[in-house]
């Protein structure tokens, strides 16, 4: 039994030791996801503001280039302010109402200040992402997005817009 005792104790030292170095990497993981969170939310952000540009540019064209083109995809507003509310679902259904829309009102709007502030949601390559948005003719928006990756590219999946309008800014 004796005999035993350093063979143990040496067993209990690197094991402990071993246990050490394996918690060492941990830090290094929560950094490296913090990191790849940030780089998410850079790219989603890039696409988010690119839709919003093409759309008040009236580039249709471009605009379908960040959306999924699936049945099951849904595009809502809500607008309080005019007290009107569309829903659109499926690509087909958006797509063709966001082509109304422009051959009805080919002008360009004034594009809103791009974003810099969203809060996300990682799910593996989907993702779930809130922002508020002032835009100059229709007031204070709050949206939230559901965005798939595809092919290295995040692409819009759904979207709801809540338009608070002017006067409403401050009771959302």
């Amino acid at each position: 039994m004796f005999k035993m005792l350093p063979r143990i104790t040496l067993l209990l030292f690197l094991t402990a030791i071993a246990c050490k170095e394996t918690a060492a990497p941990k830090t290094e993981d929560k950094s490296s996801l913090t990191t790849e969170l940030e780089q998410e939310k850079q790219a989603i952000l890039t696409t988010l503001n690119n839709e919003t540009k093409a759309a008040f540019q009236r580039d249709y064209p471009t605009w379908t280039t960040f959306w999924i083109h699936d049945n099951n995809i849904t595009k809502t507003y809500l607008d309080f302010a005019e007290n009107t509310f569309s829903e659109s679902v499926g690509w087909d259904e958006i797509s063709q109402f966001v082509k109304t829309f422009i051959e009805e009102h080919p002008e360009p709007e004034p594009i809103p200040k791009l974003l810099d502030q969203i809060d996300v949601r990682l799910y593996g390559t989907g993702a779930w992402v809130i922002y508020e948005q002032q835009d100059s003719l229709r007031g204070l928006k709050r949206e939230a997005r559901l965005m798939e990756k595809v092919d290295g590219k995040w692409k819009i999946a759904g979207m709801q817009t809540t338009i608070y309008g002017f006067e409403n800014e401050g009771n959302k």
